[in-house]
């Protein structure tokens, strides 16, 4: 296959369509008497599809991509940067926030000739978390941090499943969610609402699964928070599975 193509996308999202560029992986599996595949098709095969881009049609792709290489197993994969417009929680000013997301496609054909489809999702969200234990012990103040929560789940291929619905699970359940831009009466809240809001990274990676389990469309998840704490030179880090 291939690795390391960047190509032009849209990508549908709930406010509308979005211009990215993503960081192609396109392969298959040959049998044993094959000596090689034909590249070029994995390219024509982007180049072929200019709709904009959700999970459906990711499905759809690697569906078309076995017989189109003669291949019985196949994958595409595509990491992109997905732009959210968010309005500072006092004042509205508007700003963008960027987070880090990777589609995985997996389809395999049975030997009826049916194709199946594994589809996953990966999001890394950065949140705001503020230590529980620094606050009960502090006179006054707590030490607080950025974090990343990431989030992979495995989904019904025959759903929709948006970016957005991932990042609003991690920001919902940390001390804190970020923005881009924030004026003085903004940073106070965030400022407050972190110190109402205390969270372990323990607590945050079980909130968060709490919250994705629920939802019918995601078949199994993995969450993992890093926090880069502020009071030490190493990070905090708590992972926890689900599998329904």
């Amino acid at each position: 296959g291939i690795r390391g193509l960047r190509h032009p996308l849209v990508i549908r999202t709930k406010s509308g369509d979005m211009p990215a560029v993503g960081n192609f992986e396109m392969d298959v599996a040959l049998p044993a008497h094959v000596k090689g595949t034909h590249m070029s098709r994995f390219i024509a095969l982007l180049q072929k599809h200019q709709e904009p881009v959700d999970s459906t049609s990711i499905v759809a792709m690697v569906r078309e991509m076995l017989p189109l290489l003669n291949a019985t197993e196949g994958r595409i994969q595509f990491t992109y940067t997905h732009f959210v417009k968010k309005a500072a929680p006092v004042s509205g000013v508007e700003s963008l926030m960027d987070y880090e997301v990777t589609w995985t496609a997996i389809a395999k054909q049975s030997a009826a000739g049916s194709i199946g489809v594994e589809l996953n999702l990966r999001a890394l969200v950065p949140v705001m978390s503020l230590c529980p234990c620094s606050k009960e012990i502090s006179e006054y103040g707590a030490h607080n941090q950025r974090s990343h929560v990431t989030m992979s789940v495995s989904l019904d291929p025959h759903t929709k499943m948006t970016v957005e619905d991932l990042v609003t699970a991690a920001e919902g359940q940390a001390s804190s969610e970020l923005w881009g831009l924030l004026k003085r009466p903004d940073e106070k809240w965030v400022t407050e609402r972190a110190y109402d809001n205390p969270k372990f990274v323990e607590d945050l990676v079980r909130d968060v699964a709490g919250q994705l389990k629920g939802d019918q469309r995601i078949l199994s998840l993995v969450v993992e928070a890093e926090n880069f704490e502020s009071i030490h030179n190493h990070s905090a880090y708590a992972k926890i599975s689900l599998t329904k």
